[in-house]
């Protein structure tokens, strides 16, 4: 997708691809919101709605096309299953908490909210806010799932603003906070079957993560922040991935 539509981001997007995969093959169903916050790497959400058979996987040849249904950055309405315009980092943890805070209003009270982020939007005060309010709230069925893979953009996260301790921060906050291996898909998926069956507080949950996972040469490796693969490049990561 990444290579046919000469877009960015193919390393952050493999580094959250498994945080999705454990979300939408466990406990999350289609009533619930998923918010994908880490806008740039939208290229894994719509992998994953697709491959979920949430829209039609021919679609994912129209990812970054003139015209097409799949836009580099995520727009509200392209395709099922995508609710929140990302790409400005820092606002999905809000947009998230007032969906969780207007399902309870309108009694909709078995919804759930997850939102995927990255670690490099934690350093945004939007962010922070919302982690405030959540558990003033007492908005259980709120969970965010932070991509916590070390980078930003143009350096590594503690180069830029020191996040660690993060899990710490949060549990600070009044959230419930665990930390995970990002790529073992079964802690994530009883971290997710954890803060999915909490009504009173909302949870974090720290995903350690490589950027660029599965793919050797782009393996922690911030290059590949921008960079589109070449036609050699392609064919060496597909035959690693298979």
């Amino acid at each position: 997708m990444v290579h046919r539509g000469k877009a960015a981001h193919l390393a952050s997007a493999l580094s959250c691809v498994d945080l999705l995969v454990a979300a939408y093959w466990g406990p999350y169903k289609p009533e619930d919101s998923v918010i994908f916050s880490k806008g740039h790497a939208v290229s894994a959400f719509y992998a994953t709605l697709a491959e979920r058979g949430v829209f039609p996987r021919e679609w994912l040849a129209e990812f970054n096309q003139d015209g097409g249904r799949l836009p580099e950055q995520p727009s509200p309405g392209s395709v099922p299953g995508l609710e929140f315009a990302a790409g400005s980092l820092g606002h999905g943890l809000p947009f998230g908490l007032g969906i969780a805070l207007g399902s309870r209003i309108l009694g909709r009270s078995a919804k759930r909210v997850l939102v995927v982020m990255s670690d490099g939007e934690c350093q945004e005060g939007s962010v922070w806010e919302a982690a405030m309010l959540a558990p003033k709230q007492k908005v259980g069925r709120l969970t965010a799932v932070i991509d916590k893979n070390g980078w930003q953009a143009t350096a590594r996260t503690s180069e830029v603003t020191n996040l660690d301790p993060l899990a710490d921060k949060w549990r600070a906050f009044g959230w419930h906070a665990v930390e995970v291996d990002g790529h073992d898909l079964e802690a994530l998926g009883r971290a997710y079957r954890e803060a999915y069956d909490r009504t009173e507080q909302p949870t974090a949950i720290v995903a350690n993560t490589i950027k660029g996972c599965g793919v050797s040469f782009m393996q922690d490796d911030n290059n590949w922040h921008y960079r589109v693969p070449n036609d050699k490049e392609l064919a060496a990561a597909l035959a690693e991935l298979a």
